[in-house]
């Protein structure tokens, strides 16, 4: 692929099942109007990992988001509201351990560098926990004379055991 094609993540029907009945309303509008999660973020003020958790079901839509989605989506708002009114139905998506080969990569790497990760944030912060509720997660891609490269940056709010 060149890289000036532009890339277009669809829904993949055998996820379905496990999604929120506005995955894929929300998934054929993105077909239809062609558009990337980051062009959809821009829109909407968000990260487009967050654009994106919210097309899975794994985040929720605020007023601004559902006004937004629906004027640059042509979805009905009032469609928008009913299928993303409610509390997200989060970590359901997959099986563990996942069986998606990129998915999977992730999860190794919590396997193999989790306690790693673990001593060295208790060693910075003490005894505690990162947040994924107050977090924020952005991917960027950097090139080099080696290839591509994935950045992958979490932040999440720390959390002191007492």
């Amino acid at each position: 692929m060149a890289a000036s094609e532009k890339r277009i993540v669809t829904l993949d029907s055998s996820l379905v099942h496990r999604l929120p009945e506005s995955a894929p309303t929300l998934f054929e509008a993105k077909k239809q109007k062609n558009l990337s999660f980051e062009e959809i973020a821009k829109k909407l003020g968000r990260d487009e990992v967050a654009v994106a958790a919210l097309f899975y079901g794994q985040a929720q839509a605020n007023a601004d988001d559902i006004r937004n989605l629906s004027d640059l989506l042509g979805i009905p708002a009032a469609k928008l509201e009913s299928q993303l009114a409610g509390i997200p139905d989060r970590g359901r998506t997959m099986e563990m351990p996942p069986r998606e080969p990129l998915i999977y990569r992730l999860f190794e790497i919590v396997q193999n560098y989790g306690y790693a990760y673990k001593a060295v944030l208790n060693e910075k912060f003490g005894d505690g926990i990162m947040s994924a509720i107050s977090f924020s997660t952005h991917v960027e891609k950097e090139t080099d004379d080696k290839g591509d490269w994935v950045k992958i940056t979490l932040r999440g709010k720390w959390y002191v055991n007492r």
